[in-house]
């Protein structure tokens, strides 16, 4: 698989984790301008945001978290030559997922939802991991 086709995806997880830091700088100014919360008590980084910059701010911490394992397996087998069709296909339904994880997460934050679609791009990363493991170690 070329570079660019492999990578695309990470791309796009890229892309969503800055969308998401961008959304929670301008929801937390927006929150302090409109007298929501006072400064002094997110100083130290308390919890003491309104609801939204929290769930916004909660969706970017949690693309630090899962993703990490994510952009590891795509680095190793871009780098070892082990990224086929359908590593790729994987890798972008494992974005498919967390795009999804994080409308759920900033939108309803419906629990069971939020939990299924966390779910499904878990196992879609073990999918990936196992694929890769496979492929390196008997020489795919």
């Amino acid at each position: 698989m070329p570079p660019s086709v492999v990578l695309l995806p990470v791309f796009f997880q890229v892309g969503l984790t800055f969308f998401l830091g961008l959304w929670m700088g301008r929801s937390r100014f927006a929150a302090i301008r409109r007298g929501e919360v006072e400064v002094s008590r997110i100083a130290l980084g308390e919890p003491n945001w309104p609801k939204k910059p929290l769930q916004i701010a909660n969706s970017f911490a949690n693309q630090f978290q899962i993703p990490l394992l994510f952009y590891v397996v795509v680095a190793l087998a871009l780098v070892t030559d082990k990224a086929g069709l359908i590593f790729v296909l994987l890798a972008y339904a494992f974005v498919a997922s967390r795009f999804l994880h994080a409308f759920v997460h900033t939108g309803t934050n419906d629990l069971r939802k939020r939990f299924q679609s966390f779910a499904v791009g878990l196992f879609i990363l073990i999918g990936m991991w196992l694929l890769f493991a496979i492929r390196t170690l008997f020489g795919i």
